[in-house]
């Protein structure tokens, strides 16, 4: 039975779990739907549930990083081990091992990112105690976290090849927003034709949590209209902790920890320099190889004429202005030239 033969499916009184199943099933037939073929139609038995359930749990009825990620393992083994070993997928598009660790490396990276969230409360919660001894040891503790996420992130290359992702699977984590140069104006769901940014690791609450943690500004544009793609708690979650940031002043009126907090900074920078070289590989150079079949729109996506994210926006400029934006945040003039410079840079001007 084809996708166009199944029936309205009634998403009424799931539990959470459930529709939250409901959703991330839905959104794989459905990119796998659109992007296989030239269409822009997504029939009623996947559009009307879809719509339904997402309005539910707080979302667009789009793949999401929570469809693809967040809500998309389980353990080999039932039981407390959460390690890499013991991780696996509940749904591809490719059937790939490749796809499979792409998405299990952002698994891993969200539960091990719970440490951060974990120490950047209480590190909040201190600050209102004016507990500077115990600030100092959070934020060193915050700092290793932040460095750990790094080395999560470059675990991507171990078993994920850049040829199978870029080819493979990247066309279809992409949304219907701004395609309009590969023949895809939108997609309709029902009569209503709607334009929606694809999966995306902007899309992460733990990548907010800790910008808006260490009061890191940036252009709030993309980053903003990410949320929009987080589950509603998240959402929710990233509004109060803005209201309960206090990190900044606290650093302003204590100089004499301006460099715990700087380390942070250069952790977070440390890890953007590794999206940088993550992105670079897996699709920046993957697509000056140029080797895409021309048939489908799906293949038509690695052809586009200037590289874009999944979630819609410019790839690299994005990518690097978030990297900018944390050096340029440093508390301290030490701190300002390392995240500026870098190290050997100015080991260089110091010894000339």
């Amino acid at each position: 039975m084809g996708v166009d033969e199944l029936q309205v499916l009634s998403v009424d009184n799931l539990s959470i779990p459930e529709a939250r199943r409901a959703y991330q099933v839905l959104g794989f037939i459905a990119h796998a739907y659109i992007w296989s073929e030239n269409l822009d139609r997504l029939p009623d038995s996947i559009s009307m549930p879809w719509i339904q359930v997402s309005k539910f749990l707080g979302l667009p009825p789009i793949a999401t990083y929570a469809s693809l990620c967040l809500w998309n393992y389980k353990q080999i083994i039932p039981n407390d081990d959460m390690s890499f070993n013991n991780l696996t997928t509940i749904n591809t598009f490719t059937g790939s091992i490749d796809e499979s660790w792409f998405y299990l490396v952002s698994v891993y990276f969200e539960k091990q990112g719970a440490v951060s969230i974990e120490t950047g409360l209480e590190i909040i919660k201190q600050i209102k105690q004016d507990n500077k001894s115990l600030v100092i040891e959070l934020l060193q503790q915050l700092a290793e976290s932040i460095d750990v996420l790094g080395s999560i992130l470059m675990r991507m290359e171990e078993n994920c090849d850049p040829h199978v992702f870029y080819y493979r699977l990247r066309p279809y984590l992409a949304g219907w927003k701004n395609m309009q140069d590969i023949g895809l104006k939108g997609v309709y769901y029902g009569n209503e034709l709607k334009n929606y940014a694809g999966g995306s690791n902007a899309q992460s609450s733990l990548i907010q949590f800790l910008d808006i943690l260490l009061g890191i500004q940036h252009n709030q544009g993309f980053i903003q209209e990410m949320r929009e793609y987080m589950p509603g708690k998240h959402r929710e979650f990233l509004i109060w902790l803005e209201q309960e940031t206090n990190i900044k002043d606290y650093i302003n009126k204590n100089p004499d920890i301006e460099l715990y907090y700087d380390a942070c900074l250069a952790m977070l920078k440390s890890f953007r320099d590794k999206h940088i070289q993550i992105t670079t590989r897996y699709i920046i150079l993957q697509k000056n190889k140029n080797l895409g079949s021309s048939s489908t729109i799906r293949s038509g996506l690695s052809k586009k004429n200037v590289e874009v994210g999944t979630g819609g926006t410019s790839l690299l400029p994005f990518l690097k202005q978030c990297r900018d934006d944390t050096g340029s945040s440093a508390a301290g003039q030490w701190g300002k030239k390392i995240l500026s410079q870098g190290v050997l840079r100015l080991k260089k001007a110091d010894e000339e």
